[in-house]
């Protein structure tokens, strides 16, 4: 059964109207047929947003942390954490997907991508390999009977503890492998909480790494010997990257940002590739002594070491401490976006900002709603097609996750 609505908001902007260099180039609906059927796509209806997971529906109590992929047969692929007993950060918590052939304005089943089985999977963070097409996710896991603050304060077990998998799909994401643990390449041994994105990862097409694959993570780490913190204080989180040069079958550890001194704590990350090649990330600063809730830096050699330190990204201080999405657009002179709550005092108003000089500097240029808001995750599609799937609802930001085709000026 397929699923439309209403309610579900999905960004979709045409890239040639993104692409112009005015302010008011005005982006038209993008065809949500147009990447599968070119012939058929006029008499397609069009659609301005769906709902590919809400919450109370398909076993699951609630839905949360939304990833989105276009898959290279031209699908859209949705990922959320299915939350089985409500709607905590632990407990019974699967990874869950949706497709959609039509750009959004339809899902189809809901499928099992990784079972908790009792226990806690989640921070879906997928890409697809440009050379295989090949879906690659990386999730993490921990015991359903622990929670974040006691992994923080290293009162679990190695078992019951944060841990990283990584799964593949060669049928665009209609099947996936069996889980399979990469913890021992992935986490350093005096980490704690890890996180897996959440959001999309990155295949890099340019340079000498072109074809990697880099994934932005976060961790926390224990505090030094001696000292009388605990390890839950904010300014033990920290992000870092992974990369894999050949195609997920193994992984590295990249750039590591470990200064855990509290002005800027980052944590959630994202990533995306500039035209010229760098990596810029932008990550959620959580509660640093800094004014200012996002972070930003570059790296220019894939991924393995930062070309600075992060700092406040001053344009984006309307962002609460809240995960966020960018995406780099394809096409030249192409804007970076940005997209996440814009209420700097509530997880609401989602919103996508532009930056047109590679993460600089950004500007607001469309509020998506007023509704509480949460996580989101960026992606384009087709040749004209862009959407936002995020966090939404009437009450609260946790009713249901949307996927939201935007009219607007960018």
């Amino acid at each position: 059964m397929k699923s439309s609505i209403p309610g579900l908001r999905v960004l979709v902007v045409t890239t040639t109207a993104v692409l112009g260099v005015l302010a008011t180039s005005v982006v038209a609906l993008a065809d949500p047929g147009a990447q599968n059927s070119p012939e058929g796509a006029r008499d397609r209806p069009s659609c301005d947003s769906s709902v590919p997971f809400a919450s109370g529906t398909d076993g699951y109590d609630t839905f949360r942390i939304p990833a989105v992929v276009a898959t290279a047969d031209g699908a859209l692929l949705a990922f959320a954490e299915g939350r089985v007993g409500g709607a905590g950060d632990t407990g019974n918590i699967d990874v869950v997907a949706k497709r959609s052939k039509d750009g959004g304005c339809t899902w189809g089943e809901l499928s099992l991508v990784a079972s908790g089985g009792g226990d806690t999977r989640g921070n879906p963070a997928p890409v697809v390999d440009p050379e295989t097409g090949r879906v690659v996710l990386l999730t993490s896991f921990n015991s359903g009977q622990v929670t974040e603050a006691q992994i923080m304060r290293g009162e679990v077990t190695p078992e019951q503890s944060r841990r990283v998998f990584m799964q593949t799909s060669d049928d665009h994401g209609r099947s996936f492998t069996s889980p399979r643990e990469i913890t021992a390449d992935a986490k350093l041994p005096h980490w704690r909480w890890y996180a897996t994105g959440p959001g999309h990862a990155v295949a890099l097409t340019r340079g000498e790494h072109a074809g990697r694959l880099v994934v932005p993570s976060n961790h926390s780490s224990a505090p030094p010997e001696g000292s009388a913190d605990t390890g839950q204080e904010a300014k033990y989180y920290g992000a870092h990257a992974l990369f894999s040069d050949d195609g997920g079958e193994t992984w590295e550890i990249g750039y590591i940002d470990d200064s855990y001194e509290g002005v800027n704590n980052s944590n959630e990350s994202i990533a995306a590739e500039l035209p010229d090649g760098r990596l810029y990330f932008n990550t959620r600063d959580q509660n640093g002594t800094s004014a200012g809730n996002r972070l930003d830096s570059y790296s220019s050699d894939g991924g393995e070491t930062l070309d600075r330190d992060f700092a406040v990204q001053t344009t984006l201080n309307d962002v609460p401490v809240v995960q966020a999405t960018v995406l780099q657009l394809r096409g030249h002179h192409a804007p970076l976006l940005f997209a996440g709550p814009s209420d700097p005092t509530a997880r609401r108003s989602l919103a996508v900002w532009r930056s047109d000089d590679a993460g600089r500097s950004f500007s607001r240029v469309e509020t998506l709603s007023t509704q509480p808001a949460a996580y989101s995750d960026l992606v384009q599609f087709g040749r004209h097609g862009v959407g936002v799937l995020y966090e939404t609802g009437v009450d609260g930001p946790y009713e249901s996750i949307e996927f939201r085709r935007l009219s607007g000026r960018l």
